[in-house]
């Protein structure tokens, strides 16, 4: 049965697709949405800031969609905004928890304290990686290999530079794969760009949830960044996403034959 959030109570993730099916790939998005907690009001200026690349990564969540649909497995998505906390940053990281923004405040985090600060993580960034690492343990308990895929989105104008590449591939150590990745994706027509517009590599580091749990099992791990005027409706980003989906068929396949 293909379900979305099964636990619709659940205010930190969602899951995706078929529980327990051994898809070759198992997708987190950690920028899935722009929704604040019940009862936080957000003002006019928080609302704007929700809305944009400040808020979510537009896109990436429907694109995780398809690729569930098209490759089978599952994804876990967070339910939050990135605003409230990101869950694609270190726990003590500055960008945990952002209360100004070019300029403008965010009204919602200008009070945020260490007492408020440990809620969040408590009540949503933990309870998002722990259901990661849940389904992924038990992904790997299965016989079929598996790889961990974090998709991203990014915007094609970034402080008046223009971003030209329609993908980055982003990895740390997996350098192979990447390359591999950046192959079959290539082929499917795309600009791929290797650690564009973000590097995972020191001292940038920015695939903080792709690490943390590739590495902790021992499986390979990447991050897609997608550019979002490619995926910014529902019917551009289902058509992506089946392009990316067989580009990461290839993708496998030269894994496979180059004994990676």
């Amino acid at each position: 049965m293909f379900w979305h959030d099964g636990d619709m109570s659940n205010q930190a993730y969602e899951r995706i697709g078929t529980a327990g099916e051994p898809g070759p790939f198992l997708f987190t998005c950690e920028h899935a949405s722009c929704a604040l907690p019940d009862g936080i009001t957000a003002s006019g200026t928080d609302q704007r800031l929700l809305a944009e690349h400040w808020g979510w990564d537009i896109g990436a969540r429907d694109v995780v969609v398809q690729l569930v649909a098209k490759l089978g497995g599952e994804a876990v998505a967070a339910k939050f905004s990135r605003l409230w906390v990101d869950a694609n940053r270190e726990a003590d990281s500055a960008a945990l928890i952002v209360k100004e923004i070019a300029g403008e405040t965010v009204g919602f985090n200008g009070s945020v304290d260490a007492n408020e600060r440990a809620r969040r993580l408590r009540e949503w960034f933990e309870p998002y990686h722990d259901e990661v690492a849940r389904v992924a343990r038990a992904r790997v308990a299965q016989p079929m290999p598996v790889e961990l895929l974090s998709v991203h989105s990014f915007t094609p104008l970034y402080l008046g530079e223009t971003r030209p590449m329609e993908i980055g591939v982003l990895f740390n150590e997996y350098d192979e794969r990447a390359h591999s990745m950046a192959e079959a994706l290539k082929a499917q027509g795309f600009e791929v760009a290797l650690n564009a517009p973000y590097s995972g590599k020191p001292p940038d580091r920015l695939i903080y949830a792709a690490q943390k749990h590739g590495e902790a099992l021992g499986i390979p791990y990447l991050e897609l960044e997608i550019r979002q005027d490619l995926i910014a409706t529902q019917s551009t980003a289902t058509e992506v996403g089946n392009r990316i989906a067989t580009g990461l068929l290839a993708y496998r396949k030269l894994c496979l034959d180059r004994g990676l």
